[in-house]
């Protein structure tokens, strides 16, 4: 099997509301999308061209390389036809691999049978050739193998990315409450910023949104942080060309950049995690961090910037009375301290966002995990806008 050379169905995913985002990076790369759908895209591409996307999409979570699609009504089915496949020119004898599914067939229960079943298939076909079996289990460090099965339509894949890439590696302390990486990017994407202006943080809890913002605007990838991914374990994984790609990305860092981004915190703690943090992204020189109550956050004058909150939903976080003062807190000081900029407030509570006090531009649809949430836009107006002068008929 020459996958690394061979074009095939390759299926990038995402979390839930991303996908636009993800297809705005697939084109700036230069790709063809095949089709797009909530939770992802799909290309036609060999599993080398695979090693460039994961190293350069910031909103994705895997890259599936498709080995084989075919019918199985049961899991005897699903066997056959995966015991036949030559396995041994794919998974080393004396390796490790890890098989993931999502599976909706009405005989099986459980997914955890399934994957029993494509393990046994690739272990039996394995040993059968190799005359050893090779060992498995459930982490995802090494050679991964994706089901993805619903009702008689089956497609096995290589899981090429191997541990998500939503999460960018540089976040070795999460924080309370964190937003995964690969959220931040597309919030921040969905955004007016022109990654030149001020870009604002108050309540910058771990500091994800602001290392982002840090990272989108000096063109540091998120293949920079990571030095394992699912097709370095793969046979005929050629790593000159991973080091080859890591070193385009290094050039294209933008290193001299008149940037000014501030993060913001109450907490002491959330600071520090912060910094940390954007020491390990190598963007801390970028970001000025303080602690101080969001309402004493310096916002530079001149408008043409962006100030953006990710305040508590009162999920997990909080009291609910206490947070409708702080969201009426949040939209007077956008009110007061910001005009001139374009305002936003991600949060999964609706309730919440009315004590805002303020009209929203836009609402933008994204998920939290399983929370609904929206990304709040507001045109924070230097004085008065002018009303567009009315048509006179003669």
């Amino acid at each position: 099997m020459q996958v690394f050379h061979t074009k095939s169905k390759v299926i990038l995913t995402c979390n839930k509301r991303l996908s636009p985002y993800l297809q705005e990076e697939v084109k700036a790369l230069g790709y063809t999308i095949v089709r797009d759908f909530p939770t992802g895209v799909e290309l036609n591409i060999t599993l080398t061209e695979c090693i460039k996307l994961n190293l350069n999409l910031r909103c994705a979570s895997q890259i599936l390389y498709c080995l084989k699609s075919f019918k199985a009504n049961n899991p005897e089915e699903l066997y056959r036809e995966l015991v036949d496949m030559e396995w041994e020119s794919l998974i080393d004898f004396s390796g490790y691999f890890s098989v993931t599914s999502n599976v909706d067939n009405p005989t099986i229960t459980t997914p955890l049978f399934a994957n029993l079943k494509v393990k046994d298939a690739i272990v039996d076909r394995i040993k059968d050739k190799k005359g050893i079996r090779p060992n498995s289990g459930s982490d995802a460090n090494k050679a991964v193998v994706h089901l993805y099965w619903k009702d008689s339509e089956a497609d096995i894949f290589l899981d090429t990315s191997g541990e998500t890439l939503a999460k960018h590696g540089y976040r070795k302390i999460p924080g309370k409450a964190p937003m995964l990486e690969a959220l931040a990017a597309g919030v921040i994407m969905s955004t007016q910023w022109d990654q030149k202006s001020p870009f604002v943080n108050p309540m910058c809890g771990s500091g994800t949104l602001a290392i982002e913002a840090a990272l989108l605007a000096t063109n540091r990838r998120p293949g920079l942080f990571r030095m394992n991914y699912g097709f370095m374990h793969i046979l005929g994984y050629d790593e000159e060309v991973f080091f080859a790609e890591r070193r385009i990305l290094k050039e294209q860092v933008i290193k001299n950049i008149d940037l000014t981004i501030i993060a913001t915190d109450l907490s002491e703690d959330a600071v520090e995690v912060s910094r940390k943090n954007a020491q390990t992204a190598g963007v801390d020189t970028l970001i000025t961090f303080e602690v101080c109550d969001f309402a004493e956050t310096k916002v530079p004058e001149g408008g043409k910037g962006v100030v953006v909150f990710n305040p508590e939903y009162g999920e997990r976080l909080g009291v609910h009375s206490v947070l409708e003062a702080t969201y009426k807190r949040v939209g007077d000081f956008m009110k007061q301290e910001c005009k001139g900029y374009f305002g936003y407030i991600f949060t999964g509570n609706p309730d919440l966002a009315k004590k805002i006090g303020l009209k929203a531009t836009k609402k933008i649809e994204f998920y939290n995990g399983k929370l609904d949430c929206r990304m709040l836009e507001y045109e924070l107006y230097d004085g008065t806008r002018r009303a567009e002068p009315k048509e006179i008929k003669a």
